[in-house]
């Protein structure tokens, strides 16, 4: 079994797939004492992942085919990413289909988000909570959590969802959305939360169906090999050409003015002395829900600590207004909007400084626009087709 290794850690201990499938065989009341025995092999790396996936009252259909461990890198690649097919996202599924081959119960999906539904639920449920509880470290439990989360999403959401647009078959919304390459100049990094893959109302996919996954690239957290990517990248721009766009609570936001524009050259907080026109400019997205965002912003700056010695990643705000996702989701504020509405918020803002007015990012904020609005028809029409609200209801003065 190949051994996974995590560049967060200056250990270099391994966790392999072999480590994971002991548990299909142990007794779920005996997690304490296999955590005693074995934590000595155990490093900072991982193969599975562990999640209930978020509760949905639509009634979708369960999934009850055989099926196929085999994940090939057109079908990884084909649901938004250009990484190779992560070891742990591979092992989580062998571990799930060797779990099936031990059990009596077939590997069922219903419902969204690859929910297990059934009596193999209840078993599989027994086995990764008590090898969860067994692991040691916090690094290692994401790294279970992430890849066994995205594992069941692929699964189950294989012959079920368009890959492109991650919407039912039936409400694929593909033919509405208009590609539209976006400046050379700029590089969106999506760094999605793993209940947040495959996600039908999920708005961060918009930005590479927009604007293609080489400009708007995928980063699933707690995916080690993802996270890499992403970091080796951010490396060879320099800090300088790092943004996340997060309202950092340590001090005043930052806005598209306080970076880019000043009044004097030396200013240093102004980012456009610093650059030159062959410079990429890398903005992070945190896609996730705002309570999960927390700790991937933490996270984003352990990393940054590590590369650059100081954990002050640069964070950028924008003003955009309330999301027309509001309609059909909830955010803990209505000033809070969407990934991809802050996306076309940055652009459209970066539009006004003087360095970026000639590339028609304003233009590429508007086809995000769009797109947004069409993946809020198809699943308003979705909603009605199952005889669904369409409105957020007010209960004790909270909307939700």
């Amino acid at each position: 079994m190949r051994p996974l290794k995590c560049s967060l850690s200056p250990l270099s201990s391994t966790f392999t797939s072999k480590t994971l499938l002991t548990y299909i065989h142990m007794d779920p009341s005996s997690s304490s004492t296999v955590c005693s025995r074995r934590s000595r092999s155990y490093g900072n790396n991982i193969i599975t992942s562990l999640s209930r996936p978020r509760s949905s009252s639509s009634a979708s259909p369960t999934r009850t085919a055989a099926i196929d461990a085999t994940l090939t890198l057109q079908e990884w690649q084909g649901w938004g990413t250009t990484s190779p097919i992560p070891a742990t996202i591979t092992d989580a599924i062998a571990y799930l289909k060797a779990l099936e081959g031990e059990s009596d119960a077939q590997m069922i999906f219903g419902g969204n988000g690859g929910r297990l539904v059934g009596e193999f639920k209840i078993e599989e449920d027994k086995k990764h909570r008590a090898a969860y509880k067994a692991l040691v470290g916090s690094e290692m439990k994401l790294q279970f959590f992430a890849a066994r989360q995205i594992a069941c999403r692929l699964l189950g959401s294989r012959g079920y969802l368009c890959q492109k647009c991650w919407l039912p078959f039936e409400d694929c919304m593909c033919l509405k959305i208009k590609p539209c390459p976006l400046w050379r100049g700029i590089r969106f990094w999506l760094y999605m939360h793993p209940k947040d893959f495959l996600r039908q109302n999920n708005t961060g996919k918009l930005l590479w169906q927009v604007f293609g996954v080489q400009a708007a690239t995928l980063c699933l957290f707690g995916i080690v090999e993802h996270e890499d990517i992403m970091w080796n990248e951010l490396k060879k721009a320099g800090k300088n050409n790092v943004w996340c766009m997060y309202p950092n609570k340590s001090g005043v936001p930052k806005s598209v003015k306080d970076y880019f524009i000043c009044d004097m050259p030396n200013d240093e907080d102004c980012a456009l002395f610093k650059t030159s026109g062959d410079n990429i400019l890398n903005f992070i997205l945190i896609d996730g829900t705002w309570s999960n965002s927390t700790a991937m912003f933490k996270r984003l700056k352990d990393r940054a600590k590590l590369l650059w010695g100081e954990d002050d990643i640069s964070c950028i705000s924008v003003t955009a207004g309330a999301s027309a996702m509001h309609k059909l989701r909830p955010q803990p504020s209505w000033d809070r909007t969407c990934t991809a509405g802050a996306a076309a918020g940055l652009l459209s803002e970066l539009q006004l400084v003087p360095q970026f007015s000639s590339y028609c990012l304003d233009k590429q904020a508007e086809v995000m626009e769009d797109a947004l609005d069409a993946l809020l028809e198809a699943l308003t029409a979705r909603r009605l087709r199952m005889g669904r609200s369409i409105q957020r209801t007010v209960k004790n003065g909270c909307v939700c």
